[in-house]
């Protein structure tokens, strides 16, 4: 598995139990299970989801599912 896959997976597997949609950067955070701590990690890559976040812009919300975050951060990220 890719390094996008395997990133993009741990992000919608982190939010599988969030309600959407998730209108801002401060509700988005809430969601992970450890906030701004949340990691993912593929091999030698790790971020947290505050890191990811900060990808992030208002145009991007709101987001209406766990694979509509994964999708946008792994795209924002470069991977």
């Amino acid at each position: 598995m890719s390094v996008r896959e395997t990133i993009k997976n741990q992000i919608i597997g982190a939010l599988q139990n969030a309600s959407f949609p998730i209108e801002s950067p401060e509700a988005l955070l809430a969601a992970f299970p450890f906030g701004a701590e949340t990691t993912c990690q593929a091999g030698d890559l790790k971020v947290t989801a505050g890191e990811a976040g900060k990808l992030l812009t208002a145009d991007d919300f709101p987001f209406t599912s766990p694979e509509h975050v994964a999708e946008t951060i792994v795209e924002k990220a470069g991977l």
